[in-house]
């Protein structure tokens, strides 16, 4: 869907210590489900870290930054923003909107994510609160289930470029291999150079 315009999640706040691994699992989601690039706030150093090093070793492209700012972004944001709360409309009720204006305008999209309370300027600045399922739940469940709808399924054919190493899919195990394929089969619970299932949110 976004050839021609790039989609941005921004994590709006951070609590260092409480949110680390949240905040670092918005990241990763962003990355893996079609994002081109993810905000953290300029205190969540620890989680722009673990995501650069996920992108380093399993591919790109994506981007991470750290601003301050998080309030002028929003607010001077050149396209269509989407704020990600339970007391939005129903995604499945607004995401062909949402598509649409993208598409139309030739903008890009950016996806907010709160963190600690967000400020009710927020929710009058954004073009759509959209809310999944409308009940308590993960800020990163939420992310996940909209990018795959405002994608629709697209992004999990995504092709990874300068990976060091990729998964192998499978009915059972845990596999990793060299990017090339050609030698270093790694079980993921083995060698130094394996991936485990939790190494990624600490």
């Amino acid at each position: 869907m976004h050839e021609e315009r790039e989609v941005v999640v921004l994590r709006y706040g951070h609590r260092p210590g409480r949110d680390d691994r949240m905040t670092t699992h918005v990241g990763l989601t962003a990355r893996a489900l079609g994002a081109d690039r993810v905000i953290f706030p300029d205190n969540a150093g620890q989680s722009a870290e673990t995501v650069r090093d996920i992108t380093d070793r399993f591919g790109g492209p994506f981007a991470v930054e750290l601003r301050a700012d998080q309030k002028a972004i929003v607010r001077n944001w050149d396209g269509v923003v989407v704020h990600l709360t339970m007391y939005g409309e129903r995604v499945q009720d607004v995401e062909g909107d949402v598509r649409e204006d993208v598409r139309a305008g030739n903008e890009d999209l950016l996806v907010v994510v709160g963190g600690e309370k967000v400020p009710w300027a927020l929710y009058e600045r954004a073009d759509y609160n959209v809310g999944v399922t409308n009940q308590p739940h993960s800020e990163v469940a939420g992310l996940a289930v909209f990018l795959d709808r405002l994608f629709d399924g697209e992004e999990l054919e995504r092709e990874w470029t300068d990976a060091d190493r990729r998964v192998v899919p499978e009915a059972t195990g845990k596999t990793v291999v060299d990017a090339d394929g050609d030698a270093g089969v790694v079980d993921a619970d083995g060698d130094a150079g394996s991936v485990h299932a939790d190494e990624s949110v600490d």
